[in-house]
């Protein structure tokens, strides 16, 4: 593709496209390698310009396909909006680089997974669709450690971010070995600040967008979530925090990410 920041671009053809799905590949120096992204982009947008930007981040195992073959996101995303619940958003759902188990959207093993989610999955979008623009706004959510690189990455880039929402989120870099195989040191950080929510929430105090994050009360993490609601109380840091029923589980998930999409379109 003409103009394009990357070396190589691929996207999927309109003629083979369903359910208003597309698919991006790109290569970027951040993966060293390619990356690829899900977009879900909304009938009928054609004509319109500075569409809102959502980015969902899966969580350990998963794929760019999670959210869509798992979870359903864009058929709930489609009748919330012929409902007109929330306005026209395009929702990008990009892989995590799938180094190992899960990258954690961090930047490690000479890998820079957390500058593909800021920089690399908004510019192929931008790229490869005409709607969505450097005006747009943009969003950032995610499930278990996509949750973990939502909220972190949406403190750190609040610049970028105007919303942070987030499901059964792990909350520090230690509750990844709950989940993967790889030795905690894979993903160490060279500042501690990095490997915590909260941390990184009172780092960046005084500019964060607005958040909201919830957990199932039979969730493995539902202690971590209450403890960095509490913690966010403690320290007066604004925030949305809520509690339902449910595991760490796609049913939940399903069931929850319509509050994500409500909540941005509130936004």
């Amino acid at each position: 593709m003409s103009n394009s920041t990357f070396r190589t671009i691929e996207v999927s053809n309109p003629v083979f496209e369903s359910n208003h799905l597309r698919f991006i590949t790109v290569k970027t120096p951040n993966l060293k390698g390619r990356g690829d992204i899900c977009v879900f982009v909304p009938p009928g947008v054609e004509l319109q310009k500075d569409i809102p930007l959502i980015i969902l981040l899966h969580g350990v195992y998963g794929s760019c396909w999670s959210w869509t073959h798992q979870g359903g996101v864009h058929l709930k995303a489609l009748e919330l909006m012929e409902a007109g619940v929330i306005m026209p958003m395009v929702i990008a759902m990009p892989s995590d680089g799938l180094w190992g188990d899960g990258s954690a959207y961090l930047q490690h093993n000479s890998f820079n997974f957390e500058k593909w989610i800021v920089e690399d999955v908004p510019n192929a979008v931008r790229q490869t669709i005409g709607y969505v623009s450097s005006n747009s706004s943009l969003f950032i959510g995610g499930l278990s450690m996509g949750g973990f690189g939502a909220m972190r990455i949406g403190a750190k880039y609040s610049s970028i971010f105007k919303g942070i929402s987030a499901h059964s989120s792990i909350t520090n870099l230690e509750q990844m070995s709950l989940f993967v195989e790889e030795d905690i040191a894979n993903f160490r950080q060279s500042d501690s600040v990095e490997e915590d929510v909260f941390e990184t929430f009172l780092r960046y105090k005084n500019q964060l967008p607005p958040i909201r994050f919830d957990c199932g009360k039979d969730d493995l993490l539902i202690d971590q979530n209450r403890h960095l609601h509490q913690q966010l109380t403690l320290k007066g840091i604004p925030h949305v925090y809520e509690e339902f029923v449910g595991k760490h589980e796609w049913p939940y998930w399903q069931e929850q990410v319509s509050r994500t999409l409500q909540f941005f379109a509130s936004i």
